[in-house]
Parts: structure tokens; sequence; C-alpha cells
């Protein structure tokens, strides 16, 4: 063997074969770990890889439905063999149009559809009540009670027999064979009261309670306003018995006038859809209507006549005794001294509301407080007096205040 086939040999050849045998098999093993070893690292990567495409046909999904045109949301006036006539919302604007072939026996007059910008429809929604309505509607009970309100025993008296009675006991109207009074209105200053009596009543039964305000009925758009107060009656239908209370109601229901601007006109349709439904051809099941209002002046007579409103009842100022009664509620939680003289508190507010008092009361704390004191006396409620009810166009005080 020369010297060129000697330098080829490797280190073990010169080993005996059973040495051999072993070191292959050692490089055999090592192969294997790391061919294992790779084999998961493949498998994590493939998960991983399976992971990132799932995201990336996502996101691919959620760009395509990005770069879609928008739905618009529609009504169907009627259907006929012409095409079917449709009211977009919002712009109030007709247009007849087609669907696709599937839909075309699910499609009915009222039915609310999706659009798209060819104004073509191509899916049907659900009927349900405007979310604004739902909004409106409250779960919890109010935690005011007849108990809280003083001073209004025979109002609450009546507005108990107009509402109460009704939803807790409807046969008993049908064996006298009348027709419970349709709704109640309860007018008179501001803070005397009458959102208080409407949260009573609605604490007292167990009937759903809608509480709006008439500003929130008036839209800018045809025929919204409507819309919203045939879903409020709809809701409340769908949750009988119910009560609607609607504060400030002279928003909506103020007398009709010449005028020319689409604003009144549409504040006007809307009184008149909310006068259909207290006094229409359809059922208005067992559901009481309580509104509000301080400017009794202004109301149309067609909301004031018996079968809508059957029940006004004022809220008028509280007298001396009522006064007195208002205090002692809106202290009853309050830390006091053991010589308050309610009845002279009552005699040095004529005039004052309810809401007056509680802040008289509120500002009597105060006044405890900023004199680092506990305990609320005779003297803070009389300081309290003097300062809520005094006139500063009678102040003495002729000097000016120059500020640099």
């Amino acid at each position: 063997m020369d010297a060129t086939d000697s330098a080829d040999l490797s280190p073990k050849d010169d080993l005996p074969p059973e040495q051999q045998l072993e070191i292959l098999n050692e490089e055999l093993q090592e192969f294997r770990d790391k061919n294992s070893e790779l084999q998961d690292k493949l498998l994590d990567i493939t998960a991983e890889n399976s992971k990132f495409l799932q995201k990336l046909e996502r996101l691919n999904h959620e760009n395509q439905q990005l770069r879609q045109p928008p739905l618009f949301i529609a009504t169907v006036q009627e259907v006929s063999p012409e095409g079917i006539i449709i009211r977009q919302h919002g712009n109030n604007q007709e247009a007849i149009t087609v669907s696709l072939p599937e839909l075309q026996e699910e499609i009915k007059p009222g039915s609310r559809v999706a659009v798209n910008s060819a104004l073509s429809i191509v899916h049907i929604l659900e009927e349900e009540t405007d979310l604004r309505a739902q909004a409106m509607q409250i779960d919890e009970c109010p935690t005011v009670t007849y108990s809280d309100i003083g001073g209004l025993d025979k109002e609450i008296q009546q507005i108990r027999e107009a509402v109460e009675i009704p939803l807790e006991n409807p046969e008993i109207f049908k064996t006298v064979g009348v027709e419970p009074p349709a709704g109640v209105l309860l007018h008179g200053p501001p803070g005397t009261g009458k959102t208080l009596l409407a949260k009573a009543v609605a604490n007292k039964t167990n009937a759903s309670f809608i509480k709006l305000a008439g500003s929130e009925l008036v839209h800018k758009f045809i025929g919204e306003g409507s819309r919203l107060v045939r879903d409020i009656f709809q809701l409340a239908l769908a949750n009988e018995p119910a009560i609607i209370f609607i504060d400030e109601v002279d928003a909506i229901a103020s007398q009709r006038i010449e005028s020319k601007t689409s604003g009144d006109a549409e504040v006007q349709r809307t009184m008149m859809q909310l006068l259909a439904s207290l006094d229409g051809f359809d059922d208005r099941g067992n559901i009481r209507l309580i509104a509000a209002t301080n400017r009794f002046d202004m109301l149309d007579e067609a909301i004031l006549r018996p079968g809508r409103f059957d029940r006004l009842i004022e809220i008028p100022y509280p007298k001396e005794e009522a006064r007195e009664r208002i205090f002692e509620i809106h202290t009853k939680n309050m830390n006091l001294s053991d010589k308050i003289d309610f009845k002279q508190l009552s005699e040095l507010t004529p005039g004052c509301s309810g809401a007056d008092i509680k802040a008289i009361c509120t500002e009597a704390g105060m006044t405890a407080i900023r004199e680092t004191r506990t305990e609320i006396t005779n003297d803070d409620f009389l300081t309290s007096i003097d300062l809520m009810t005094h006139d500063p166009s009678e102040s003495d005080d002729s000097e000016s205040v120059i500020y640099a």
C-alpha cells in the first residue's frame, strides 16, 4: 500500500470491526436524535404557520368586508308586479327596486330591508323596535314611594284610581261596564312633584315603565318622530301591563299654528301620531299614559279632550302643612339636632315648591359642613332659607367691586 492509500484511510479503519461497528451505531443514533429534534421543530413551525395562515385569511376576509360598499336600511311600502316600492330611512326617498329571487316570497309591505348602492334588496331585517325606544324602558323599579311625597294626598288618590287600579285590577272595570281612563295629565309649576308622582306609581305597580321627554320625540327627518311614537307603544304593548311617562309633553303637544316651517309641521305630525296611539282604531291594550307639563296653557285642545287625557290633575305649590311634611321627608336621613321647628320653617317658606325645600335642606347641611359640624341645627335652616329666598335686587349694597 503506497502513501496515498494510507492517507485516505480513516483512523477507525485501523480499529477492530467490533469497535468500528460500535462507533457507527453511535453516529447513527446522533443522526436519529438530530432528525427527531428537527422533526419536532418542523411540527412547531408548521403549527405556527397554520396560525398565521388562519390570521391572514381572517384579515383578508375583514379587509374584503370593509372594502364592500355599505348597505342602507329601507322599508317596503308596496309589492306590485311592476316592482317593489321602498322608502329609505333618513332621507325618506321612495324608489322602485327588485330583490334576490329567494327573497321574493318573504318580502311584504312594512318589511325592514337592507339595500345596496343600486337600491336592490339583499337582506330582510328582523322586525324589532327602535333601539331608541328600548333605551327608554326603565329596567330597575324607581325607589320613590307615596310616602316620599308630601301634601298631595288628593292628587295621589286621583292618579291611583286612573293608573294603578286599572293595571292591577282591570276586571273591576269590565264588571262595572266602564272604560278605565286612557291617560293622566299632571300640570303645575316646576318642582311641585309631577315626576315624583309618576315614579311612585311605577314603584307601586308591577308594570313596565317607559320614560321619555317630549323633546326626544322631535326629530329632523320627516316621519322619524311618528315612527318613534309607534315603536314606544309597540314596546309597551309587548311588555304590558305598562306605563308610558312623557315629561314636558308640551314639546310635541303645543297648540297648532299656521306655520310654514318643516320643523313645526314635523312636530305636529308627531303629535297626531300620539293622538292616534291614544285614541285610535288599534287596541291600546293594558297601557296607561302619564304626561307632565308646566305649560298647561300651551297644550292643544285635541290632546286635552276626554278619551285621551281623561284625568287632568293640577299639582299646585304646597300649602303650609304640606311644606312642613316635605321638610320632614327631606330631612329624615339628615343628622339633625333635637330642636328643629318644622312648623316655623314651613311658615317662612311661602310659595316654595318641593324642589325648593329640598334645596334649602341641602344648603342647611352645607352650612354645617362649612363650620366643621356633623349636626344640623335650626339656625342652619334659617340661614339657608334666608340665602335661598333672598332677592339680590333688594340688596342695600350699592358698591361695586372692580377687578384689576
